[in-house]
């Protein structure tokens, strides 16, 4: 039994450890979730989520935010990296991409990954239908319920799968965790400005960080396995 178990780990082309890292980093993903979702619901976070948004504005005029006049523009820009448009976006020129460099089966799985990563979001969103804060002026529209935040779900599955991507069509080690970073910080980035927008308790971006991660991760090992049984195409 141990045997036919190292084979299927070999179809990963990983080793022991790594898939067993790799595993603690999915159930990990998930129990947080679940635990941040459970404290939301219950309101034991909600002290600590109004403090952190307020602490985001003027003191004696919430519908400004802190810090100097730019910084405002720069948070919807940043913001707007992990909306459906950058998304579609980004995505549409990764797939255009794929499909010129001949990788059907990689191209497809791309869009299977991101069009699942949405609709797990919605899910997940219709599931617990948190009311957006309410407590300073949005800074911008928002159309869904809060938890969890849905950019911060979204980035992370578009960035760090397409991070990972990007790293396979390099041979350098250091060039690899290069693209794997940049696809963190954007990640960060998105959801620390939805806060700042004040359109998300920080609760929402963590539980969407979570959430993104355990999906980009599950996508991962599902496209190592088609890789090696011939069904995605390999470089």
């Amino acid at each position: 039994m141990l045997s036919v178990f190292q084979s299927r780990i070999a179809r990963l082309g990983l080793s022991t450890p790594g898939l067993l890292i790799i595993a603690l980093l999915i159930v990990g993903g998930t129990w947080l979730f679940i635990r941040i979702a459970d404290e939301v619901k219950e309101g034991d976070t909600q002290h600590l989520d109004e403090t952190v948004i307020r602490s985001m504005r003027q003191p004696g005029d919430p519908s400004q935010p802190i810090g100097p006049a730019w910084l405002e523009e720069v948070a919807r820009d940043l913001t707007a990296m992990g909306g459906i448009a950058a998304i579609t976006l980004i995505t549409g020129a990764v797939v255009g991409f794929l499909w010129l460099s001949g990788k059907p089966g990689e191209m497809a799985f791309v869009l299977v990954a991101t069009v699942g990563g949405l609709l797990l979001s919605l899910a997940l969103k219709d599931l617990y239908h948190r009311p957006r804060p309410e407590l300073v002026p949005h800074l911008s529209q928002v159309y869904t319920s809060s938890f969890p935040s849905g950019h911060s779900m979204l980035s992370a599955v578009v960035y760090l799968t397409q991070g990972t991507l990007l790293s396979r069509f390099v041979t350098k080690r250091r060039l690899k965790i290069y693209f794997i970073c940049v696809a963190m910080v954007l990640t960060i980035l998105v959801g620390i400005s939805r806060v700042f927008m004040g359109v998300h308790y920080p609760t929402d971006v963590l539980a969407g960080w979570c959430a993104g991660l355990t999906w980009a991760l599950l996508c991962w090992i599902v496209a190592r396995y088609l890789r090696n049984r011939g069904l995605v195409e390999a470089n």
